[in-house]
């Protein structure tokens, strides 16, 4: 089995977004760690070199391959966030995803992961709506 490689790594998530290029994308970043952290109830965690997550759960899969994972999270990358939100990817929370995002505002859609250029462009309420769904749906199905 290979070895996983996302994992918390106990560098200072602080020194980390203080790196972020643009006083609003650092202001956006700052909004994002005080909303996960409420959603998920833990504070952030850095993740590999880049994805700030908040709380975590162990998965496996049918295929035997199995890990841990951020609960919820997102990576400021330099041309748009990843906001981490696994959650919305099962099927029994897909209705209600697509209906969340088609009230979000300016963004693009991958299986769970959301990208926005800044928090301005969308209604952050829909935004916390959907990261509360996909811990919901996250926490209901690994525990």
């Amino acid at each position: 089995m290979s070895q996983q490689k996302t994992t918390p790594t106990g560098s200072d998530v602080g020194a980390f977004l203080a790196q972020v290029e643009g006083e609003a994308r650092r202001a956006d970043c700052s909004r994002l760690v005080a909303l996960m952290s409420e959603i998920a109830g833990e504070g952030p965690v850095l993740w590999g070199p880049s994805i700030v997550g908040f709380g975590s759960y162990h998965y496996r899969y049918p295929t035997g391959h199995e890990g841990d994972a951020a609960l919820i999270g997102f990576s400021p990358r330099k041309a748009e966030f990843s906001i981490y939100l696994m959650g919305v990817y099962f099927p029994e929370s897909k209705d209600k995803a697509e209906a969340l995002l088609a009230r979000l505002g300016k963004h693009r859609m991958g299986k769970a992961c959301l990208y926005v250029k800044r928090l301005s462009d969308i209604d952050q309420g829909v935004l916390r709506e959907l990261m509360e769904l996909s811990v919901r749906e996250v926490r209901a199905h690994y525990g």
